[in-house]
């Protein structure tokens, strides 16, 4: 689906965070932020989901396992609509690991979303940080 036209700043926006979920993370990878859990995570999201809403964005929430039907799952959230921007979180795109699950999803965001801008955060927190630079730039 192409990209719908630009729109103002004050227009309400379709996001989606894709994000893993926060039970199937394994906290004693180096390459994540020390001293988080499942618990942290799940509150960042509340934050990051919160923010969006307050920028007055219709943001939805994919979280996905780290195996082969997190594919699918994003392919079915985006199946008929269109999106202004799709958010893949830090807990996917950060550690080395990850790399064929981050690579596998950026392409079904690609094919499902092609108009979406993409967007990274490094925590959940920051979340609507990452959408606002992916839609205002």
């Amino acid at each position: 689906m192409p990209r719908p036209p630009p729109r103002s700043r004050w227009d309400c926006r379709t996001l989606t965070f894709i994000g893993q979920q926060p039970e199937t993370v394994d906290f004693s990878d180096p390459a994540l932020p020390p001293g988080f859990d499942a618990a942290k995570i799940h509150a960042g999201i509340a934050i990051g989901m919160q923010q969006m809403a307050a920028r007055g964005w219709a943001a939805e929430l994919c979280l996905v396992p780290p195996d082969d039907s997190a594919t699918e799952m994003v392919t079915k959230q985006l199946a008929g609509k269109v999106y202004d921007c799709v958010v893949i979180g830090g807990g996917i795109r950060i550690p080395p690991k990850s790399l064929l699950l981050f690579e596998q999803l950026v392409n079904a965001v690609h094919l499902a979303a092609p108009g979406a801008a993409l967007a990274f955060n490094t925590t959940p927190q920051d979340t609507a940080d990452a959408a606002a630079r992916a839609l205002e730039g």
